[in-house]
């Protein structure tokens, strides 16, 4: 008897790699890192092979990954495995089993991390053949080389992407391979989409924003019910007064 053929279960190829140490100084980078993260998840959420993640390994081979470097933020296109299943069943990015390098790696200075993040992981990233590489210094430099900074691969080697500073404070750059602005603003990373003209949403601020509109809302119901409270009263009262005059009413 011909045993039927098991259905390919998408990303069971791929290894699991371990969880990385954790950051001495974590929480210095990882409101950035988060806003950054649930940004670029809510813009490419819909595009089909994208994959926006973060904090874990990033290797060519898995037989790599305690010695490899682990950004703080990746985003890659045109991969055939769901983004669910990288990150749920890898736990990282190898090279080798998704068959692309990520598009596009941001790293957030840390004081643990700063000096390799622009010296040692420029070379890393460019052999690992990733296009974009941006790094984001929120304290304007103490850490990095630079409080915005951005490198794409020409040639195998990264070259500098201009990052302008304006009169209004703000340092920004373009990232080709996201088709976003990458702006330094008030110590934050914000993302600037073109087409839109307008900032990607922060989860931070549109939380703030809902909460403000709720609370708006509770005060403007309390004080509608106050106004009806009011005006039954008064009308309650009103009855009470015309049923007086009408009891005293010599004619009635």
């Amino acid at each position: 008897m011909t045993a039927k053929p098991q259905p390919t279960v998408k990303g069971a190829g791929l290894t699991s790699l371990p969880d990385p140490p954790k950051r001495p100084d974590a929480m210095r980078q990882r409101r950035h890192i988060a806003r950054a993260d649930q940004a670029l998840r809510a813009h490419f959420h819909q595009r089909p092979g994208a994959l926006v993640s973060g904090e874990g390994y990033l290797c060519y081979e898995a037989s790599q990954a305690r010695t490899s470097p682990r950004p703080d933020c990746i985003v890659a296109f045109g991969l055939d495995i769901p983004a669910e299943t990288i990150e749920d069943v890898a736990n990282g990015y190898v090279i080798s089993e998704l068959g692309r390098p990520p598009d596009f790696v941001l790293e957030v200075a840390s004081p643990s991390t700063g000096q390799r993040d622009y010296r040692e992981k420029r070379e890393i990233y460019a052999g690992l053949r990733v296009q974009e590489y941006w790094r984001f210094d929120g304290s304007g430099g103490r850490y990095h080389d630079a409080a915005l900074a951005g490198d794409t691969l020409e040639n195998g080697v990264y070259r500098p992407i201009p990052v302008e500073p304006g009169t209004d404070g703000i340092l920004r750059g373009h990232s080709a391979v996201l088709e976003l602005g990458l702006h330094w603003q008030n110590r934050n990373l914000r993302f600037w989409n073109p087409l839109a003209g307008e900032y990607l949403p922060d989860i931070i601020e549109l939380l703030y924003a809902r909460n403000a509109a709720e609370a708006h809302a509770t005060r403007e119901r309390a004080a509608r019910d106050a106004a009806e409270v009011r005006a039954e009263r008064a009308e309650q009262r009103v009855r009470e007064l015309e049923a007086e005059l009408h009891g005293h009413n010599p004619a009635s």
